[in-house]
Order: C-alpha cells, then sequence, then structure tokens
C-alpha cells in the first residue's frame, strides 16, 4: 500500500515508523521546508521514504491512502482532489482503530480539561499496574507505540475535534466528553459543525462499549438519546441515581444499589472547579474499568496537574505568577480566573478563534484588577472590555514586556495570571513555547529582585 503522510510533525513520524515497520510505501509532504522541519526528518533514522517538502501540490496516482495531521484544514486542493479520486482521506486515530481495533482505547474529549483528564486517567491506569500508553493530541503520536503494544495494554487518548472530524470507524472501549463550548469556529466553520464533530467519538459505540458525559453541561445532556452505549454520568453539582457525584464534600460513585466513598475533595491537589470535573470523569473510566478504589485515590492524591495549565511558576515581593497559557479560548480561561484567588493581573491575548470574548470580561466580575493584553487579538478584547466597562487595560508587544508590566501593577498578595484567551499561532508554535518564554521571563524577573 502507498500511504502520503500529510504533515510532518509528531503525529506524522509516528505514523510513518509505524507504517514502515508493517511494510507501506511511505510519501511525506509538508508545507514547511527541510530547515524548519530538521528534528522530524532525523526521528525518521534514514528510512526509505519520499520526503516533498515546501508544497503539498502532490500528485496522487498510486497514493492508496492519505494520513493527515490533524491541523490541517479539508478544504485544500490536495484533500479536495483525493476525495474525487475516492482516496481515504483520515487522522492517525481513525488509522490506530482500522489496524488493531480491538484494543483497549479510551478517549477524551471535550473543549476544555482533556490534557489533564488524560494525563490524570493514565497515571491511574499505571498505578494499577497496567502498561499504559497517553497519546493523541496530548503530544504524543499513538501509531508507534500501538504497533509495539500488546493486546492488554490501556490507551489513554486525547482526541481533538480536528482529529476526530475525519474518523469513520473509530469506536473507543470508553469515549469521554467533558464539556462543549464553541471554539475552533474558524476551523470548523460553525459551532453546529464543531459540536458534529465531538460526537463522532462516541457515533459508533455499541452496548459493549460505554460513554461518560458530564451530568452539569446542558449541550451535553442534550445528546443523551444519541448515545447507543452504556452512558455514565458524573456530576459536580447534582446528587445522581447513578454515576460518580459529589455528596458532602466527598467523591462517591453510586452504581445504582451501593454508593462507594472515593475521597474528599479536599485531598484533590489541583485547583478549580472545572478540575474537579476532570477528577470525576478519570474516577468514571476507572470505576468503568474495575480499578480498584484505593489505587485510584492514591493516583489522585499525588497528582499535581500538568505544565501550562494553571501551573505555579513563583513568588516575587509577595505576589503569585501562574502559567495557563493551555487556556486558549475564553471558556478556559474563565475557569482560570475562577480558580486563582483574586486579586488578579490578568495577562491575555493571542490569536483569535472567532470566539465573542463577552463572558471571558464578564467574569472578571472584581476578580480581575488590570488586564494586560498582547498579540492579534488584543484590540478585539480591549474593545470588548471598554464596551462592558472595565478600562483597566494595559497593551504591550511581547510576553516579556507583559510580565514586567504586570510586576510594576502587582501589590503584595495579588496573583498574576497569563490565560491568553487565545491560541498562540501569532507569536508562538505551540501553547507549549509560549508558556516556557511566560516562566523564563518570570524566573528572569525574579533573578533581577533577588540581585
Amino acid at each position: 500500500m502507498h500511504v502520503l503522510i500529510l504533515g510532518l510533525g509528531i503525529s506524522g513520524v509516528s505514523t510513518a515508523k509505524a507504517l514502515k515497520k508493517l511494510g507501506a510505501k511511505i510519501s511525506i509532504t509538508d508545507l514547511k521546508k527541510e530547515e524548519e522541519l530538521k528534528d522530524y526528518i532525523n526521528q525518521l533514522d534514514g528510512m526509505d521514504v519520499n520526503l516533498i517538502l515546501g508544497t503539498n501540490s502532490v500528485p496522487l496516482d498510486g497514493v492508496d491512502l492519505i494520513v493527515k495531521s490533524p491541523g490541517i484544514p479539508l478544504k485544500i486542493d490536495i484533500i479536495k482532489e483525493a476525495k474525487e479520486r475516492s482516496i481515504d482521506v483520515i487522522t492517525d486515530l481513525e488509522l490506530a482503530y482500522r489496524l488493531f481495533p480491538n484494543r483497549n482505547y479510551i478517549a477524551i474529549t471535550g473543549t476544555n480539561g482533556k490534557t489533564t483528564t488524560t494525563t490524570l486517567t493514565g497515571q491511574l491506569f499505571k498505578e494499577a499496574g497496567f502498561t499504559t500508553h497517553v497519546s493523541g493530541n496530548i503530544g504524543v503520536g499513538i501509531l508507534w507505540d500501538l504497533i509495539n503494544s500488546q493486546d492488554e495494554d490501556v490507551f489513554v487518548i486525547e482526541t481533538s475535534s480536528f482529529q476526530l472530524e475525519n474518523t469513520y470507524e473509530f469506536k473507543p472501549k470508553i469515549s469521554v466528553i467533558l464539556n462543549i463550548t464553541p471554539d475552533h469556529i474558524d476551523w470548523h466553520g460553525s459551532y453546529e459543525k464543531y459540536i458534529e464533530a465531538k460526537k463522532r467519538i462516541f457515533i459508533n459505540q455499541t452496548k459493549d462499549e460505554y460513554t461518560v458525559l458530564n451530568y452539569d453541561d446542558m449541550q451535553l445532556r442534550s445528546l443523551k438519546d444519541e448515545v447507543k452505549s452504556n452512558l455514565v454520568w458524573f456530576s459536580v453539582d447534582n446528587v445522581l441515581e447513578k454515576g460518580v457525584y459529589i455528596e458532602d464534600d466527598t467523591i462517591v460513585i453510586k452504581d445504582g444499589v451501593e454508593t462507594h466513598k472515593v475521597m474528599t475533595i479536599d485531598e484533590i491537589q489541583i485547583l478549580g472547579k472545572h478540575n474537579l470535573e476532570n477528577v470525576l470523569a478519570s474516577v468514571s473510566v476507572g470505576w468503568i474499568m474495575g480499578l480498584d478504589i484505593d489505587v485510584m485515590r492514591k493516583a489522585i492524591r499525588e497528582f499535581k496537574g500538568v505544565e501550562h495549565r494553571i501551573e505555579y511558576v513563583a513568588s516575587i515581593n509577595g505576589v503569585k505568577y501562574y502559567n495557563d497559557s493551555k487556556g486558549t479560548n475564553p471558556d478556559a480561561s474563565i475557569k482560570a480566573i475562577k480558580a486563582v484567588n483574586p486579586p488578579i493581573i490578568l495577562i491575555a491575548g493571542g490569536k483569535d478563534k472567532g470566539v465573542p470574548f463577552d463572558e471571558f470580561i464578564q467574569s472578571f466580575n472584581e476578580r480581575v484588577k488590570d488586564l494586560v493584553l498582547l498579540g492579534e487579538a488584543k484590540d478585539k478584547i480591549r474593545e470588548t472590555a471598554l464596551r462592558y466597562g472595565f478600562k483597566n487595560i494595559h497593551l504591550v508587544n511581547t510576553i516579556r514586556e507583559a510580565v514586567y508590566k504586570s510586576f510594576q501593577l502587582a501589590k503584595e498578595g495579588d496573583n498574576v495570571l497569563l490565560s491568553p484567551a487565545c491560541t498562540s499561532w501569532d507569536m508562538y508554535a505551540s501553547y507549549e513555547e509560549r508558556g516556557k518564554d511566560f516562566k523564563k521571563a518570570v524566573f528572569d524577573l525574579k533573578e533581577e529582585e533577588n540581585g
């Protein structure tokens, strides 16, 4: 089989290595040029692949299958031509399922909380002694791990709407949707299409599989009649007849007959109600898979969160600095604002996703005292803030300037929070790169202040 891989990134390398091991003929195309892709090319380690770089104008004669990087839009010419030629265009997630349909796939999606929940769920299974692979949108290609795995291994996969949109047969053992709020409208074209992409995580499931949904999310609650698998709810705000919920500040599992106590919520180290939802989702998966409650409790107690998600960085002159670079949409940043103690000096801005910022500004509610803005969306956010009467706005050009401006504004007891409500793509290659730059600026400032 001749497979064309669109995009030489993390998933592209993983896909190429796996398919080569299976004996496929491989071509890889990427709009970036060789010097920009050296790190990925080196990972191919002299493999016999046809690299076509700096263009995606590739002849499709003889191509049997196209595996595209999740973020590549469907409207580009090569994908249109592939569809005209009836060549399948899929992502690595779909290919993984087609190659190994009987593996233990636990797929997690949602507008926010995916990385935290995926990482924590992986920790639960590792603590329980399973050989566990945490992969997907979290920055690890699934296929190379899959090709070297055993039938009993567990795959905990963070799945984005980009990945799910090009799935057709994919059917995980357990699907999880944490929440759905407007996001990636610029990419999908509408909120309705974004929701449709998310629903693909459970659309092929049957009574042999499980779907875990957030009962407190009204959008998800409205999907219950579309779920054909065994539906398991979790809730922070409601007592459930069956499911995982909070009772007397304790996480409990109700199996329909008995109620089992897991742990009190003050034992959890990660901040915010949204993280409590993430924990409940992970417990739901563990319960379905029969994990021991004591094992789950231990893993959750020890979990300190993930990098770039309300991550404590440092204290300078009695002011704490938090890195929430993974807050790439307004809803994620709203959750961060609610989780961090006021007064908050908020650093925001970046590339706009086509989502309004009204609710983001309204969430300030005397918690945010100053707003420091940068990036392409700074004027749009500023105009929205002024419309709601928020005037303590400061415009800067770089993350370093934002950190130093926040330092000038801060008083002892304040918290400086980077939570952009936007992607990083106008200034950085990823939210990770943005977060690392923020942390470096904070550490440099701390060193200057400490002499």
